[in-house]
């Protein structure tokens, strides 16, 4: 009995010290039991992301992820040569995220330029991917890779199994597609075109991996992004024969075969824009050539259905652009642009802008901005004010333009616009609408006699235009990255000094790109 009790009380006392020490090796492992500086040299390991959520959970934490030593590297990691030149009165950090958005805006004279001769033919369509430039002619998709160019190698590469002009083209992750065999490509992409030829193509490493077919007619439309939540991922597709049609990417039949999920009919003229609703990623809406709005629920659809259309609308003109943000639907149209509540459709006109044409249309919706490009000039609207007139608030007009608006680009931190009569696409702050930048499309050379914008693309600090020769020679891609320019623009507001960095220490861009 006695020795019971002891062997128990023996079992208790070593549970009590396994407990003590490892509370003891929790508390010793703890990140706040380090000190500061072996904080700050962890933490100079760190993402700007990692760097970010660090600041966010704890007030000690915020203010060593926001300490000189880290943000001195960061600098130093992005623009080495700047170091020395900025502001002992700013701090590292603020130095840092004024360098980085100035880069983002494009403010500086000497981008590192790359051009690529092409044929006479417009491009009709361009995408940025990593370090390549993927553009379409006619038929043809052509990929030009930046760092094969700068070695000296080969760098065009044809795609042109398509046998009638392209009409869309699109980049979705590889892991959502068949093609997906292990973690070394989930970072991937595959190209998604349609054509005039009724298919649909899907490209990876240069090869055409899927063909799909089944509209009666030219491919006239593809989805913004990829319906449904699962593995099985799938592409909207819209036809010249008013169909929706519903394609898995996780088939793997032999070239797309049974990739076919269903067939969507209501429309009564061809399919013109498609986009995904972002708040229930089975929605998509279609708009045709009659401004005919309708939502499908594709969860809910079988081979062939249109019972899975669940909401119908309709605005007035022309249909230019439209997108998807939460519930709601921009859709720009005619003269103006109408918001639609996806859950209960129907018409917000707090976003009804009027202009006497509408030739292209963008959005930021985290800052409460559209920007809609006209006849001669964009227009920069605050969706936020004046709701009770029903009209947003004009921000700004971006003019300069010497033909209608065709391009348009918006991000967090700028708005680019060009069109086929502009010799250059203009750069504008995306909050003020303040001319930044205005860059050149094509060469000034006796190779050369440059035209008019047809098609551009723009990735954070880069930029790819397109342009035509006047004389029909040749065409033009010309590729500009702002990560490593030096020589700011400054404009007439700005002092003779940067306030973060020092012009007076660069020379001056010696390029016949201005």
């Amino acid at each position: 009995m006695n020795q019971h009790v002891i062997t128990r009380r023996s079992c208790v006392n070593e549970r009590v010290r396994v407990n003590q020490m490892e509370k003891t090796t929790s508390r010793s492992s703890s990140i706040t039991d380090l000190d500061g500086d072996s904080l700050a040299h962890c933490a100079s390991y760190l993402s700007l992301q990692d760097l970010s959520n660090m600041a966010m959970s704890s007030r000690s934490l915020r203010r060593l992820a926001y300490s000189d030593s880290i943000w001195q590297r960061v600098f130093r990691d992005h623009w080495p040569q700047e170091v020395s030149s900025i502001s002992p009165q700013t701090g590292i950090r603020e130095a840092y995220l004024a360098r980085r958005t100035a880069m983002l805006q494009f403010k500086y004279l000497d981008p590192f330029v790359a051009d690529f001769f092409t044929d006479s033919r417009p491009c009709d369509h361009i995408l940025l991917e990593n370090n390549d430039i993927i553009f379409s002619q006619g038929s043809f998709v052509h990929m030009v890779n930046i760092d094969r160019f700068l070695g000296g190698n080969s760098s065009f590469v044809t795609l042109s199994d398509h046998k009638a002009r392209i009409t869309g083209m699109r980049l979705f992750p590889l892991k959502e597609t068949s093609l997906f065999r292990g973690e070394a490509q989930q970072m991937e992409n595959v190209l998604v075109t349609s054509s005039c030829d009724h298919s649909i193509r899907l490209w990876w490493k240069g090869l055409c991996q899927r063909c799909f077919r089944g509209h009666n007619g030219p491919v006239t439309a593809l989805s913004d992004k990829l319906l449904g939540e699962d593995s099985d991922k799938v592409l909207g597709s819209g036809g010249e024969d008013g169909t929706v049609r519903l394609w898995s990417l996780g088939s793997s039949g032999k070239r797309g075969r049974h990739a076919l999920k269903a067939t969507l009919y209501g429309h009564e003229k061809p399919v013109k824009l498609m986009s995904v609703a972002r708040h229930k990623t089975s929605l998509l809406v279609t708009i045709s050539k009659d401004s005919k709005v309708r939502v499908w629920d594709t969860s809910t659809s079988s081979a062939v259905r249109s019972s899975c259309c669940v909401g119908m609308t309709s605005v007035t003109g022309v249909p230019v652009d439209m997108k998807c943000h939460e519930s709601l639907l921009y859709v720009a149209a005619g003269s103006s642009v109408v918001t639609v509540d996806l859950r209960t459709m129907q018409k917000v006109v707090t976003a009804a802008v009027y202009q006497p044409k509408l030739c292209s249309f963008a959005i930021m919706p985290s800052k409460s901005l559209i920007c809609t490009g006209g006849n001669s000039k964009a227009m920069l609207w605050d969706i936020r004010k004046n709701q009770d007139k029903l009209k947003p608030e004009q921000v700004a007009e971006l003019d300069g333009h010497t033909g209608p608006v065709t391009l348009l680009h918006m991000d967090s931190n700028k708005i680019v616009t060009g069109g086929p009569d502009d010799v250059c696409t203009n750069v504008w702050e995306a909050d003020t609408g303040r001319l930044t930048n205005s860059l050149l499309c094509f060469f000034l050379g006796e190779a050369s006699v440059g035209g008019g914008c047809t098609s551009m693309a723009v990735s954070g600090s880069r930029i790819v235009t397109a342009s035509s020769s006047i004389a029909e020679e040749n065409g033009l891609l010309r590729y500009r990255d702002f990560s490593n320019a030096s020589c700011p623009v400054l404009s007439s507001e700005d002092e003779h000094d940067s306030k973060f960095w020092n012009p007076r220490s660069y020379s001056d861009p010696d390029s016949s790109d201005y």
